[in-house]
C-alpha cells in the first residue's frame, strides 16, 4: 500500500476532472448508471471517515465487529481508506471520481489506526488479509477492493490466502488488488488466477515506474490512473494521492457499474469483459489499459444493451 498524499487543493466539479475518467473511458458508463444499493463493494483497507460530507449520503457499513468508521483523529489508515472510498462512492459533486455513489460499501479494515510515523505505512499480514477476504465474501460482496502492504509472509499464511481467494472464486466475488509500489515482481496474491492485479499509470497511460510488474500481472491485470488522483480526505477536504491503491478502485468501480447494468452476467463474464483476457495478449509484464467502454460493448454483445 502506498499513501502518496499531496497538499490539499480547492474542490473541483466532476466534469472538470476529465483526465483519470477519460483515460479509461469510464465517463460514458457513469452516465448510464450510478450503481445500485444491491451492488456490494468490500473495501479491504483502512477505516473510512463516514462523517465526511461527501460520503454522508452513501451506504457504508462494517462487517461484524469491524468498525467502518475512523476513531478519533484521522491517522494514515483512516486517510488511506477514505481516499479510496471517495474514488468509489463519494458524491458526484464532491470533486472525487465518485464512480459508483449508489453502491453499498462494506468496509473491512485490516490496518490499525495507531500512529505509524512519517516514515512508515500501515501493514497487514497475509493471515489478516485472508480473514478479511473470507469475511467480505461471506457478507455477499460481489467485488472486493484490496490495497495492502503485507508483512511477515510464510508458507502457512500463503496457503491461507490461496484458500481465501479460492473461496472468493467459488462464490463469484471478483477480487481487485493493487499490485504494489515497490518496482518488484509478483506476490502470492497477484499470482492467484482469480485476482485482477492493477498497475498505476500516468495521465498518458504509461505504467508508473514504481508499480510492481510480473508475468502474472501482465497476463491477467490492468493499468488504471494512479497519478495525483483527487479524492476526499479524512480531514473533510480534498487531497491527491498516487500509486496502485489509487488505481485499483477505477477497476473495482467499473466492475460494479457493469454488474448494475448486466445483472445476469456471471462473475467470469465480467472478468473477461473488463480484462479482455479472451483476446490475445503478448507475453509481457505490462498489462493493458482499462477500457470501460470496450468492456460494456463486450457484455452488450452477449446480454443485449446499448450505450445511451
Amino acid at each position: 500500500m502506498n499513501v502518496c498524499a499531496s497538499s490539499v487543493r480547492p474542490s473541483t466539479p466532476l466534469r472538470a476532472l476529465s483526465s483519470p475518467l477519460d483515460i479509461v473511458k469510464l465517463r460514458p458508463l457513469m452516465e448510464q448508471t450510478r450503481g445500485l444499493p444491491s451492488i456490494r463493494i468490500a473495501l479491504i483497507d483502512g477505516p473510512v471517515a463516514v462523517d465526511h460530507a461527501a460520503l454522508a449520503a452513501s451506504k457504508v457499513r462494517g462487517i461484524g465487529d469491524a468498525a467502518a468508521a475512523c476513531l478519533g483523529r484521522p491517522g494514515d489508515a483512516c486517510t488511506h481508506g477514505t481516499l479510496v472510498a471517495g474514488v468509489l462512492i463519494a458524491s458526484r459533486e464532491s470533486g472525487a471520481p465518485a464512480i459508483c455513489p449508489d453502491c453499498t460499501l462494506i468496509v473491512r479494515p485490516i490496518f490499525s489506526e495507531k500512529a505509524t510515523g512519517a516514515d512508515r505505512m500501515p501493514v497487514a499480514t497475509l493471515d489478516q488479509l485472508a480473514e478479511a477476504i473470507v469475511d467480505s465474501v461471506n457478507a455477499s460482496a460481489q467485488v472486493l477492493n484490496v490495497s495492502a502492504a503485507l508483512g511477515g509472509p510464510s508458507g502457512r499464511a500463503e496457503r491461507r490466502i490461496i484458500e481465501a481467494l479460492d473461496h472468493a472464486a467459488h462464490r463469484g466475488s471478483i477480487v481487485v488488488v493493487a499490485a504494489g509500489n515497490r518496482a518488484t515482481g509478483s506476490s502470492p496474491i497477484t499470482r492467484h488466477p482469480w485476482v485482477l492485479p492493477v498497475v498505476a499509470c500516468d495521465s498518458a497511460g504509461r505504467p508508473a515506474p514504481d508499480s510492481n510488474l510480473s508475468h502474472s500481472v501482465g497476463m491477467r491485470g490492468l493499468r488504471a490512473p494512479g497519478e495525483k488522483i483527487r479524492s476526499v480526505d479524512a480531514g473533510g477536504t480534498l487531497r491527491d494521492f498516487s500509486g496502485t491503491s489509487a488505481a485499483a478502485p477505477f477497476v473495482t468501480g467499473t466492475v460494479a457499474l457493469l454488474r448494475a447494468l448486466f445483472p445476469d452476467a456471471t462473475a467470469n463474464d465480467l472478468r473477461i469483459a473488463v480484462t479482455q483476457i479472451a483476446t490475445s495478449r503478448r507475453t509481457t509484464v505490462v498489462p493493458p489499459l482499462l477500457d470501460a467502454s470496450a468492456a460494456f460493448r463486450s457484455l452488450a454483445l452477449r446480454y443485449g444493451a446499448a450505450m445511451s
